[in-house]
């Protein structure tokens, strides 16, 4: 158990290498800024000390314009919320947008309303949006308010799960700060009485934007038919579809049947899911590799391997080209299926193509295939992992160690 740790441990700190002991000086290494963040979320990664989490996060001088930059603010927050240190969380967020003049923007401030929103500290995203209208970091007093932030808002109310907030908010606030609602707001509107149940609820905001000249699009629809797959009401999901082509011009693309795919999947009628694949290609739209990840998945979580398999078979002679995910979903149930041929194959493949499973997998196939007789292909896949991942050889050098003579 402890040499998994260790091996779970190494899988995810691809940057040991750039950085010794709990602290380095950027300022004095010769680091460009990407590379410092990526140092930051390495180390993030494994730190629990609430205090060295904010140190790693300002030495790494983070900003919400890159996209690496934002994985590392999340996975900051989420540390320190999970630890319950929301004081840290505000004592970091408020800092920034005082102590930085180049984070004193609309697009920090609704960064940070999101970020509340992960934390689930709801009423500091409100409190922030009312700061920033009533007299902003710039110390400009606002005309007229923010869609961007009341949009963040609304989202940070989805990802704190108060989808009782989310109408509140978007009646008492477009009112109060005069704030004129665009797509993005009634997307994530829908969103939320999808997720919360409500999804009935819907239909009255697809009516307002009728009335406002707001047209849906494919994500009004896919967070539709999403929330009604949720709530079993099939009826409701027939209705959308035909509205959605009917009423607004909008034919059925790859991401709404992936959604609809998606959907089967998870109340498990995976049959139903695949015979909607069949009915998506006769119709000329081509699947991608999340269309077959989603029913691979799907079959392999109701225990049809077989059907997984063929699927996957299905896949690569339509020439769809595998994913990461659909390699590892398979290699991951057939070893704990106990098939421990069919996953070898498919892992011998995926690591041709440089995607190899995490190390729990492999640690799964490579003792399975042991147990099973097949020492002599254990020993071939960790020599391929100890040649890919040489930081990991003395870590299956022990695994090798254990395994039947």
């Amino acid at each position: 158990m402890a040499l998994f740790a260790r091996l779970r441990l190494q899988s995810i700190h691809p940057l040991r290498h750039l950085y010794h002991h709990h602290h380095l000086n950027f300022s004095t290494s010769p680091l460009s800024s990407i590379s410092k963040t990526r140092v930051a979320l390495s180390r993030l990664k494994t730190e629990t000390n609430p205090e060295k989490i904010l140190e790693i996060c300002r030495s790494a001088s983070l900003t919400p314009e890159a996209n690496i930059d934002r994985i590392t603010f999340s996975v900051a927050i989420d540390k320190l919320a999970k630890s319950n240190n929301f004081s840290y969380i505000d004592e970091f967020l408020t800092e920034l947008r005082t102590s930085r003049p180049d984070l004193r923007t609309e697009q920090f401030a609704a960064h940070s309303i999101v970020l509340f929103g992960k934390a689930g500290m709801i009423d500091h995203a409100i409190r922030l949006f009312k700061e920033y209208h009533e007299k902003n970091q710039n110390d400009v007093v606002l005309s007229s308010g923010s869609v961007k932030l009341l949009n963040s808002l609304l989202y940070s109310c989805i990802l704190a799960k108060k989808y009782n907030e989310v109408k509140r908010v978007f009646v008492d606030f477009t009112k109060s700060y005069k704030i004129e609602p665009n797509l993005d707001t009634y997307n994530t509107i829908i969103q939320a009485f999808s997720e919360g149940g409500s999804s009935s609820s819907c239909y009255s905001i697809l009516n307002e934007m009728d009335k406002k000249g707001v047209k849906p699009n494919t994500t009004t629809f896919g967070n539709l038919i999403a929330g009604f797959y949720k709530e079993e009401k099939y009826e409701d999901v027939g209705k959308v579809l035909k509205m959605m082509e009917e009423d607004y011009g909008t034919k059925a693309g790859i991401d709404i049947y992936n959604i609809r795919i998606r959907s089967l999947c998870k109340l498990k009628r995976s049959k139903e899911a695949e015979a909607l694949l069949g009915g998506c290609i006769a119709r000329g739209v081509k699947p991608k590799a999340v269309t077959y990840r989603y029913l691979i998945f799907g079959f392999c979580k109701e225990g049809d391997l077989e059907g997984a398999k063929s699927l996957f078979k299905s896949m690569v002679n339509r020439g769809c080209k595998p994913d990461y995910y659909c390699y590892a979903t398979l290699v991951c149930f057939l070893s704990k299926g106990r098939d421990f041929e069919s996953a070898y194959r498919i892992c011998k493949e995926s690591m041709e193509k440089k995607l190899v499973p995490n190390s729990s997998t492999m640690k799964m196939l490579v003792e399975g295939l042991a147990s099973s007789g097949n020492v002599e292909k254990a020993k071939e896949l960790i020599g391929e992992i100890k040649e890919k991942f040489s930081k990991n050889v003395e870590l299956w050098n022990e695994v090798e160690t254990g395994l039947p003579q």
